[in-house]
């Protein structure tokens, strides 16, 4: 089964209030790992899914990273307390680009910390990195204590890649883990994806891959 791969996301600029409860409900009938929504609709998401085992995951300097590190760090702590259980939080893509790592590990620090023991995964947006600045934004999220490196926010250029994927397993430890987002809209897109070595899974489409899952297993 793949659904406990899955974060359902909903994390565009115009998500209202009764797209939110669509998104817990599906999320409730699917049991995904998570829904995946923006900092204000957390408290709402929350409380939708107070009786379900579904996690309520946010995100965070999101989409561009920019925010300072004051900033991510008061959006933590005030998403915990409205009932977030997993962060993804995006780094500064300028310092990565400056190679200035120490900066990015500060910061994903300050996010572990206000995280407050709660899951946080940590976006590096591939499509604007070498693959070197890639390992290195990994080293530094291990570094940080960070508990996933995650791909890509879906509004860069481009999502995640099988490539990528397993750049990134290989660049962390064994108690680290990698989620793919981005562009993954079927479930051809999710095994692959999932046998590069990615253990979550960020989709809008994630009903869609169930139901491609649910229609195999009847053929």
């Amino acid at each position: 089964m793949y659904n406990k791969y899955i974060d359902h996301t909903l994390l565009k600029a115009t998500a209202t209030k009764d797209e939110i409860k669509t998104l817990c409900d599906e999320a409730i009938k699917y049991n995904f790992k998570s829904v995946c929504v923006n900092p204000t609709n957390v408290k709402y998401a929350s409380e939708l899914l107070k009786d379900s085992d579904v996690l309520v995951c946010t995100v965070i300097g999101f989409p561009l990273g920019a925010n300072t590190i004051e900033t991510k760090a008061f959006e933590t702590k005030n998403a915990i307390v409205n009932g977030a259980q997993e962060i993804d939080m995006v780094i500064n893509i300028g310092k990565a680009k400056e190679h200035d790592y120490k900066y990015i590990e500060d910061e994903i620090k300050e996010v572990v910390k206000n995280a407050n023991s709660n899951t946080v995964k940590v976006i590096i947006e591939t499509c604007y990195l070498t693959d070197e600045e890639k390992e290195q934004v990994c080293i530094a999220s291990m570094n940080a204590k960070a508990n996933f490196v995650k791909t890509s926010t879906g509004f860069g250029t481009g999502g995640a890649t099988t490539h990528d994927v397993e750049l990134m397993k290989k660049s962390i430890s064994n108690d680290m883990k990698v989620k793919a987002s981005g562009g993954v809209r079927t479930l051809e897109d999710a095994k692959a994806m999932i046998e590069a070595g990615a253990s979550r899974i960020g989709a809008s489409s994630g009903t869609k891959i169930m139901e491609e899952y649910f229609k195999g297993e009847n053929k």
